[in-house]
């Protein structure tokens, strides 16, 4: 461990102890057990410590659900309880609303509903009434992570204080745009790990200064992962249609996976970057977190655009209009799939329930074949080196952009010490201090950092274990039981499994879909590939939905003991 009086350079912190940003720090430690009045302080409520032993008996809150009609409703489904007159865009919104007023109290994963989510509703309704409906999306409620510009009475923080008294962003992020033009009710804004989970090596994934602990709703002293915890939260108990988070890596895949849902990490170019409170250029983008494959592609074929302030979207006139015409119940019929065995071995019922999986996918047609990742383990510090540069540079080029109070690394470190009973009560800005001494991105370290993480993920990696075995998609397991919320440690879990890194680095795809449950946590098994390959995960993730309808809702329990 770091000891937090000392501030090391970046060449004093190895990948492994960083790479929690991401992933979880393994550090197999005891938990001392704790009260709930201690943990219930300085708006970051977390349920005590507990750990799992073989035959433990879930324990039920009884949590009492109101508008349970409303829970696991599709996209579809709701369209069509809208066209028929059963509901209206307004009756929905106000359904949602009543669920997040009594459900959300337990699992903290919105810091913020829109003021003007009824007055746009009530809108849309008359449109509906007219006969204009603006898209697929027409009076269906969605919830954005906290790093998403919107031009409403709504702040854009990144979960920090830093930004609560900082300018309404001059303009709505493109994917939000994209949103408002198909019909989409803009519900409110989720919780998310601060500064998307960039700021502190000893940092609780799904905690922020502006909206504390966010909580797994299937256990619910377990960690919803993050960055994107608010939006994996929300949408698992159904406290919204639909939701969006973004990635670095496995900001979307994680929280997706460990609450139950489904996400989808676009290529890098799909999805427009513009009006999102930045990590790295070179990663990041957001995506579409749903409970179900059909969800998911209806509302990537929204986002999907060429953004003139974004000019990687150009690559985006390359990708498919229209998502849903690649769900295909027979859609693994054969597909010619490569089984990354890197992530097996790690967790012995993790394997039993991917192997379970795998024979899924063999009975509906497709071939399997295994393979194997020799760059997997080093590509890991050149990605941070160029992920400490890029957030600098971009992080600081957006503050000025939106001309907040803080315009620099080095201004908001300093708010932090100067409000670290707010900002810093669990841990500290250890990356934040790293990012903050590095040079512009012409500095010869960055470059070579840069090319030597895509080389070892692109056309070393994917791309050619792709062309090697002649392989249409690769999997792999999403995740691991989750780790405890542990506020003290930060994130931390034994044999814990992540497979995000390879698709994130190189950008390209990456959709995980629930797989099963190991001790009433859900389990999620990942589909990757080739840069533009959506298509072909598409189908390939929604027929191994079909075939095997894992997903089930969450029961809120108080804990696993």
């Amino acid at each position: 461990m770091i000891s937090p009086t000392y501030l090391p350079t970046v060449a004093a912190l190895s990948y492994k102890q960083i790479k929690p940003k991401f992933l979880c720090r393994i550090k197999n430690m005891k938990i001392k057990k704790q009260t709930r009045r201690e943990f219930l302080q300085a708006s970051a409520a977390a349920s005590v410590a507990l750990t799992f032993s073989n035959n433990a008996k879930a324990q039920n809150k009884n949590l009492s659900e109101p508008n349970a009609e409303l829970r696991e409703m599709t996209i579809g489904e709701l369209q069509a309880k809208m066209k028929s007159g059963e509901l209206s865009a307004e009756k929905i919104v106000e359904k949602y609303i009543e669920r997040i007023r009594q459900i959300d109290p337990q699992i903290r994963s919105i810091v913020e509903l829109n003021p003007d989510v009824e007055r746009i509703a009530v809108e849309l309704d008359r449109e509906r009434k007219a006969g204009r409906l603006r898209g697929a999306l027409h009076g269906i409620p969605v919830l954005l992570k906290d790093n998403i510009d919107t031009i409403d009475k709504m702040k854009t923080t990144a979960g920090s204080l830093a930004l609560m008294d900082a300018p309404t962003p001059k303009q709505d992020a493109f994917l939000v745009s994209q949103l408002r033009k198909s019909g989409a009710v803009i519900l409110g804004k989720t919780n998310l790990s601060e500064w998307a989970n960039f700021r502190s090596t000893k940092s609780s994934s799904g905690w922020s200064g502006r909206g504390g602990q966010t909580k797994n709703p299937y256990i619910i002293d377990r960690n919803p992962c993050g960055s994107s915890a608010g939006t994996g939260a929300s949408v698992a108990a159904n406290l919204a249609a639909i939701g969006i988070g973004t990635e670095t890596d496995g900001s979307i895949v994680c929280p997706s996976s460990v609450c139950g849902i489904v996400g989808l990490k676009p290529t890098l170019g799909l999805v427009s970057r513009s009006g999102v409170i930045p990590i790295a250029h070179s990663q990041d983008t957001a995506g579409p977190m749903t409970r179900t494959v059909e969800d998911a592609a209806i509302l990537l074929s929204v986002l999907v655009g060429f953004d003139r302030n974004d000019s990687i979207t150009s690559q985006a006139n390359k990708a498919a209009k229209d998502y849903t015409r690649f769900l295909q119940k027979d859609g693994l019929r054969r597909m010619r799939i490569g089984v990354a065995r890197d992530y097996w071995g790690k967790n012995a019922e993790v394997d039993k329930l991917m192997n379970d999986a795998l024979d899924a996918m063999k009975n509906q047609g497709a071939t399997l074949v295994d393979v194997k990742f020799p760059t997997l383990s080093k590509f890991g510090d050149a990605e941070f080196e160029v992920l400490l540069y890029e957030f600098k540079a971009d992080l600081e080029k957006y503050l000025v952009q939106r001309n907040a109070p803080y315009k620099t690394l080095a201004d908001l470190i300093k708010f932090n010490e100067e409000n670290a009973e707010r900002e810093m009560p669990y841990f500290k800005q250890e990356i934040f201090e790293s990012a903050a001494k590095k040079g512009n991105l012409q500095t010869r370290a960055y470059r070579l950092a840069l090319q030597k993480s895509k080389a070892l993920t692109q056309a070393q990696g994917i791309d050619h274990a792709m062309t090697q075995n002649k392989l249409d998609a690769i999997v792999a397991p999403s995740n691991a039981p989750v780790w405890t919320i542990d506020l003290i440690n930060g994130d931390c879990g034994g044999n814990y499994i992540s497979s995000s890194s390879l698709a994130a680095v190189a950008g390209y795809p990456n959709i995980t879909a629930p797989a099963g449950f190991l001790k009433e946590l859900p389990i999620g098994i990942s589909f990757f590939g080739r840069a533009f390959s959506e298509p072909t995960l598409i189908k390939i993730a929604y027929a191994f939905e079909q075939a095997t309808k894992a997903r089930r809702m969450p029961k809120f329990l108080s804990t696993f003991v």
